[in-house]
């Protein structure tokens, strides 16, 4: 069985869980512990995947990234959470929603993907890609953004084509999620250049108008 079939199956066992009590995100997740990282970052960032910020959350969401792109070079065997993500219960619905996404998203990339660029997968030149792009996204989704809309979103992206390439071992969606860092970097620039101009101009009006008044 491939392993993303067995993570399929997997998916479904955690929502079958939820249906009969609670589940924490401890507990579902470790049910995926055996499939790495990849995985679980796969559906950890999927709840990030709206256009909208997600307020604090973003910002210890981003952190667990960052910790998990250290935890792979620090040659963890499985990833560590948090102790406040560890104990976020979700809901039925949430799960569903959740695992849901994340199986049309493994069953609509298998159509197109096929192993290439292994280099970028394999080997330990393929394990330092991976943990670099954790760390660099992760610390652009915690950078606080209360006010800026797909702040969660691009840098999201990124984590996903990151794992979605490991899942499918294609390079391709390596590079393609370096894009998406380099792409958020640029937005983000954008964002501070505009707010220093729209500052400026707005203290010029301001000396103005106060000359204007003295005048």
């Amino acid at each position: 069985m491939s392993n993303h079939r067995a993570l399929i199956q997997t998916l479904h066992g955690i929502v079958k869980k939820a249906e009969r009590h609670p589940v924490s995100i401890k507990k579902g997740l470790s049910q995926l512990n055996h499939f790495g990282f990849s995985f679980i970052s796969f559906l950890l960032v999927l709840p990030f995947m709206q256009p909208f910020p997600v307020g604090p959350i973003s910002v210890l969401g981003g952190i667990t990234f960052v910790a998990f792109g250290w935890q792979i070079l620090k040659g963890y065997a499985v990833p560590h959470l948090p102790k406040k993500i560890d104990s976020i219960v979700l809901s039925l619905d949430n799960w569903r929603r959740i695992t849901n996404a994340a199986i049309k998203l493994i069953l609509w990339t298998e159509k197109f993907t096929k192993p290439r660029l292994l280099s970028l997968i394999k080997d330990s030149l393929g394990i330092q890609i991976q943990a670099i792009c954790l760390i660099f996204s992760g610390m652009l989704m915690a950078i606080p953004f209360g006010i800026l809309p797909l702040n969660n979103f691009f840098p999201g992206l990124a984590i996903l084509f990151c794992a979605l390439g490991q899942l499918h071992k294609d390079g391709l969606f390596i590079l393609i999620a370096f894009f998406w860092i380099l792409f958020t970097i640029a937005y983000f620039a954008v964002f501070f250049v505009g707010l220093y101009l729209l500052g400026f101009e707005g203290i010029n009006n301001f000396s103005h108008w106060l000359h204007q008044l003295s005048s």
